[in-house]
């Protein structure tokens, strides 16, 4: 899905990223400290909870440019942040009526499942053992990745075998750390796992010289190599060693929320498909389309079904925009990241994105 030979930077790494704690909570954009809400445990009137509180408590990483990033100002960008703003807009008419909380990989599970947050849209990749151990229940995939180790461009380095006997910087508590073992075991090649459990310090290990490659989501290389003075010094290998289909989830037995955050992700995809976005929604008011009429909530009652109101869609389109836009606005051509679409178009382009009718 990156472009190949993208080029990222070695140059001492230093993420100024930290969660603004004592954040109010009244807004989709500003962290927020853990605890300001009452936790209430998952599968319990978790869906009452989140209608009389006025507001969704989402799980983020806040250290991922491009799907979860917190600004030096404290406001929140990226696709995944704006995953939640637009179940604020569905729920509330309000994408504001978030509040972000920063997880890392090895607390993100343990927050949704005991309720300390209500959505976990965390660049997370949906498995089989998540879907069912882990207790997590998967909305549609948002973004569509693939694992890649990123060495320097200086290294010699240029496939996996070159890996022989190296070092490997790569973070514990992911799929990541598997997925390594896995594809070296296969081709039978021998290596030294440098593993971390905090992401910053496992970038800043490979920085320092310490380790011959990094692996992580092709996404994450370049996301997090866009925050280098020197983007030249780096490269990630064409080789893809894994599949990361990254996907929001609720608690396992959340099916009232589950089932209006998989529509609300179906909205943004099926709001693409119909050419219908934020700066021409009012054009659709009148629309005879009978798909069209259905989708706006202007005929039927869909919405209703799922506990929102009938023009559900509408208000996230208003919001936030449809995926495309979404997609534009945080890795798009005219954004640092610049990120092809590749497989995350839409399936009418040749991508994986496809929405079931909304009839």
């Amino acid at each position: 899905m990156n472009k190949s030979g993208l080029i990222v930077a070695i140059a001492p790494l230093v993420f100024a990223i930290t969660a603004c704690g004592g954040g109010s909570g009244q807004t989709s954009n500003t962290a927020s400290t853990p605890g300001s809400n009452p936790v209430v445990p998952a599968n319990q009137n978790r869906w009452d909870s989140i209608k009389s509180r006025g507001q969704v408590i989402c799980g983020v990483s806040g250290e991922v440019p491009g799907f979860s990033f917190v600004g030096p100002d404290g406001k929140y960008s990226g696709i995944d942040v704006d995953i939640c703003r637009a179940i604020a807009s569905a729920l509330f008419d309000n994408p504001d009526a978030v509040e972000f909380r920063n997880l890392n990989t090895k607390e993100r599970f343990t927050a949704l499942q005991t309720g300390e947050v209500d959505i976990l849209s965390r660049n997370t990749t949906w498995t089989l053992s998540r879907d069912t151990s882990v207790g997590l229940e998967f909305a549609p995939v948002v973004f569509y990745d693939g694992q890649g180790i990123m060495v320097r461009k200086t290294s010699g380095i240029k496939s996996l075998a070159d890996l022989k006997g190296k070092a490997i910087c790569v973070q514990t508590g992911t799929t990541t750390e598997q997925n390594l073992a896995d594809q070296m075991r296969k081709r039978s090649i021998t290596y030294k796992p440098v593993v971390f459990e905090d992401v910053n310090v496992t970038f800043a290990t490979y920085a320092e010289g310490r380790c011959d490659g990094i692996t992580a989501d092709r996404s994450a290389l370049v996301s997090r190599g866009s925050l280098l003075p020197k983007p030249e010094d780096n490269v990630i290998l064409e080789e893809v060693i894994s599949s990361e289909p990254l996907a929001p989830a609720v608690a396992k037995g959340d099916t009232r929320l589950g089932d209006a955050v998989k529509w609300v992700v179906y909205s943004l995809i099926k709001a693409e498909e119909l050419g219908i976005n934020s700066q021409n929604l009012g054009q659709f008011a009148t629309s005879n389309d009978p798909d069209i009429k259905r989708f706006l909530g202007t005929e039927g009652n869909l919405g209703e079904g799922l506990g929102l109101t009938k023009d559900f869609a509408a208000r996230v389109v208003k919001h936030v925009g449809n995926y495309g836009e979404i997609y534009d606005r945080n890795l798009g051509p005219k954004t640092k990241l610049n990120l092809a679409r590749g497989k995350n178009q839409l399936w009418n382009k040749n991508g994986l994105l496809y929405s079931p009718p909304f009839r």
